[in-house]
């Protein structure tokens, strides 16, 4: 095991989205500094973060210069190219490591990784071609959901399938990329477990939380999860199960649904977590932190849950509803900087508060 980076070291983030930005203002707590790689010159954490590289990740020679500024590599999104990797790698700690990003990035990959550790998962089926279709339709049944097997987030790169008269359109959504087609679950609640492995091998879960979606968007969270005793130990076990089959070391999101038969995995996600936001008001230690301090070296801090938090995304036209949010007792505003409003587009959230510490 490496020494842990002092006050004073910088953490170098691929990725200038919220999450860096976030990340760099927990880094800045501890007294570290952050230097942030992102094509965007715009980017959200670069308002926050001590120094910014604006290039392509093809750019080898600003990758280089990069990895030269930094003691340890993060990242705030899975979909970094692997050249990119590759050369950063032979400079550089990357944190968490490839192995990590390799099972997350092909969501065939990653349901393949989870069955073989005995964890469940949505039944499932590799799809090429249409011939592939027809056969794990067959196999799976129907409804379903086809979806491509890299580079879809907030219910992009998927389509539902309710009759076999869609599967050809379906097929046509994905544009030719390599998909996978996932039988629908039969679940009471999505819930999360923002779990975190630090070099020395431990390991500390937040509490699950309780996710809403809509249009495929997570719109909240909440704890405490509506769970019995039993599968929030079940949830909280299983992550570390992930955690040290990767041996991973950072902070990572793990999805699951509940069912009347037990917990089944929808994804993970190895980084910090939109679900996980509710960290913020509810623990001493968020998510953001827990991250820097795996990555840094340090030890992890204690993820135990002091109040009642539900979190809400800001998305689009949410914004307009921020002057209200100000006014509004126990809750905490979290605005990510972004100039432009989109529909779909996250651009803050809300903690609030549930009349202060929880209840036992």
């Amino acid at each position: 095991m490496t020494d842990p980076l002092a006050p004073g070291a910088t953490i170098g983030i691929l990725g200038g989205g919220q999450l860096g930005r976030m990340l760099s203002v927990a880094a800045a707590r501890l007294g570290m500094r952050c230097h942030v790689f992102d094509p965007d010159g715009a980017a959200p954490a670069g308002h926050v973060a001590a120094a910014v590289t604006s290039a392509p990740y093809e750019d080898h020679d600003a990758l280089r210069a990069f990895a030269a500024t930094v003691d340890v590599i993060t990242y705030e999104f899975e979909n970094i190219p692997a050249g990119a990797l590759d050369l950063l790698e032979g400079a550089t700690p990357v944190r968490p490591g490839r192995k990590a990003l390799k099972v997350s990035q092909d969501r065939l990959t990653e349901k393949a990784f989870l069955a073989e550790l005995g964890l469940a998962t949505a039944p499932f089926a590799a799809v090429d071609d249409a011939q592939d279709l027809a056969e794990a339709i067959a196999e799976i049944g129907l409804p379903a959901i086809l979806k491509t097997r890299r580079f879809g987030y907030d219910g992009k790169g998927q389509a539902r399938i309710d009759s076999p008269d869609a599967a050809a359109a379906a097929l046509d959504a994905m544009n030719g990329a390599p998909a996978i087609l996932e039988g629908f679950v039969d679940f009471s609640q999505e819930i999360s477990v923002i779990g975190a492995r630090g070099l020395s091998g431990e390991v500390a879960c937040f509490d699950p939380g309780q996710n809403r979606h809509r249009d495929g968007i997570l719109r909240s969270t909440s704890v405490p999860a509506q769970l019995s005793a039993a599968q929030r130990a079940d949830a909280v076990l299983l992550t570390g199960r992930i955690l040290n089959r990767l041996g991973y070391v950072g902070v990572m999101g793990v999805e699951l649904f509940v069912t009347a038969g037990g917990l089944i995995v929808n994804e993970i996600a190895p980084r910090v977590h939109n679900s996980g936001h509710w960290t913020q008001q509810g623990c001493s230690i968020d998510q953001f932190e827990q991250h820097i301090r795996a990555v840094a070296g340090w030890p992890l801090g204690d993820g135990g849950r002091h109040s009642d938090v539900e979190m809400e995304n800001l998305i689009g036209e949410d914004m307009d509803k921020v002057p209200g949010i100000a006014r509004e007792a126990h809750a905490s505003l979290h605005l990510y900087g972004k100039a432009d409003v989109k529909p779909g587009r996250k651009m803050g959230h809300v903690n609030r508060v549930a009349g202060g510490a929880r209840q036992a």
